[in-house]
């Protein structure tokens, strides 16, 4: 039986420069060579060890994992993602902890493709989450906090430790989620919409008279709103509502 063809990813900030390579001082851009072989330009010579900020072109095939270890900071979007093809010898760190990601010293850059993938497969939605409800909901979250801050206080906490028959913890939503986005290869997609999230819901905050506090429960309520959206078709409604912040919206907590 024929194997299926491999598809291997690689991300850059909008300009299409590799960041590793930009910050070693040696910038490649994938966007320049879009069809074109590149020799890296300062390839290591013990394979496959840092010898510098950027010893080696990094690739994932599991998509989900490609803005892992990019030093793409701060957190923006959007990204481009890239599809490319590894030539000549390769290698791994660890074919045991990273099965998923390649290295190599030449690559041919095959083509451009959409970025929401990056997020996970329901980037699409993930993104849409964020641009088009968080804004909205951030400063909704913060007016409930500063409303009444000892309830909310007293409400969150409940929510972080305990469940119900019909809605699990925050602590165990946020666990349960963590590991479902390792299993699926998906750590750096839910990583990267929870800081979109986060950052979005402080724009919407900026110069609003909040308390500090609403500010920082209105973040991670945004961040676990993504995360909830990232995984809706892998988890059921008793994870879901938790990391919705179902509990903390209603009047009647653990009702």
């Amino acid at each position: 039986m024929a194997r299926t063809p491999v598809t291997w990813y690689m991300a850059t900030p909008a300009d299409g420069i590799i960041e590793l390579s930009r910050q070693a001082g040696t910038p490649v851009s994938l966007a320049d060579r879009v069809g074109q072989v590149i020799d890296h330009p300062k390839p290591c010579a013990l394979k496959w060890f840092d010898e510098s900020g950027f010893s080696y072109f990094r690739m994932v095939k599991r998509v989900g994992e490609v803005l892992e270890d990019t030093s793409i900071w701060p957190v923006t979007w959007p990204v481009r993602l890239w599809v490319v093809e590894p030539l000549g010898e390769t290698g791994n760190w660890s074919q045991h902890h990273y099965p998923y990601r390649l290295l190599a010293h030449r690559i041919r850059v095959v083509e451009e493709t959409d970025p929401w993938p990056a997020l996970g497969v329901r980037g699409r939605e993930v993104l849409d989450v964020i641009q088009q409800q968080i804004p909205q909901r951030a400063t909704e979250w913060a007016a409930d906090w500063d409303a009444d801050p000892d309830g909310m206080r007293e409400r969150r906490r409940t929510w972080h430790r305990s469940g119900t028959r019909d809605i699990c913890s925050g602590e165990r939503a946020r666990s349960t989620a963590t590991a479902i986005s390792r299993a699926r290869r998906e750590s750096a997609a839910q990583q990267w919409a929870e800081n979109l999230a986060g950052d979005t819901a402080e724009h919407a905050l900026d110069g609003a008279d909040i308390s500090r506090d609403a500010f920082y429960y209105a973040c991670a309520r945004a961040a676990d709103l993504a995360t909830a959206t990232q995984h809706e078709a892998r988890l059921d409604p008793y994870v879901l509502d938790a990391l919705r912040g179902v509990r903390l919206d209603s009047v009647a907590v653990g009702a």
